[in-house]
């Protein structure tokens, strides 16, 4: 099992100027390691829609690579999600499933089936021509590269130990940038970044 540091260190050091949708409880961690105007956290809407909005930041901006770090209760929520990228044939999407077993955010519950749900075999039922799972820091931050790089759409789950973070909230008092600017104001931010370079 891996740490969070070890899952977005590694993704951090190779994103380049892809856009990255973060949910939940990888929200705070991603926000401490990259300051990126193609950061977006999907934290005030709706659980488990962070893969249905980087879907359709995908199929906006075909040009440009989009990863998505979505919980596994938030995957377990919309699993109709997975047919849905497939069917839509964006071949710029990496959907990253952080499996931790639990909804940290709100106190860390055990999610159902955790440690039983096998994410992958639905990915792969759902068409994912490219379905992978690590659980090990160095095979991870080895296979990184390739499945940047590989035509999508790519999905990976990732077993992570469970962290501690407590509630999302959005203001000026965040400490992590992307969480300082309302929803509005960063989906306003995001459509910038994205038209403007």
């Amino acid at each position: 099992m891996m740490t969070k540091d070890e899952l977005l260190g590694p993704l951090a050091r190779q994103r380049s100027d892809r856009v990255v949708v973060t949910t939940m409880g990888i929200v705070r961690p991603w926000g401490r390691v990259s300051d990126s105007p193609f950061d977006f956290a999907s934290a005030d809407s709706a659980m488990g829609h962070a893969a249905d909005f980087a879907l359709g930041v995908a199929l906006a901006q075909p040009q440009r690579q989009v990863i998505c770090l979505n919980g596994d209760g938030s995957m377990l929520m919309t699993l109709g999600t997975l047919v849905t990228i497939v069917a839509s044939r964006a071949t710029n999407l990496v959907l990253f499933v952080v499996e931790n077993g639990t909804y940290e955010v709100t106190g860390n519950q055990e999610v159902p089936g955790a440690g039983r749900t096998d994410f992958v075999a639905m990915a792969k039922a759902a068409g994912f021509a490219r379905a992978e799972r690590f659980a090990d820091a160095a095979a991870f931050e080895a296979a990184l590269p390739t499945l940047l790089s590989a035509e999508g759409p790519v999905f990976v789950s990732v077993l992570v130990a469970p962290g501690h973070e407590g509630p999302l909230g959005r203001g000026p008092e965040q400490s992590e940038p992307y969480l300082k600017l309302s929803l509005a104001e960063s989906v306003r931010a995001l459509r910038r970044a994205l038209t403007s370079r």
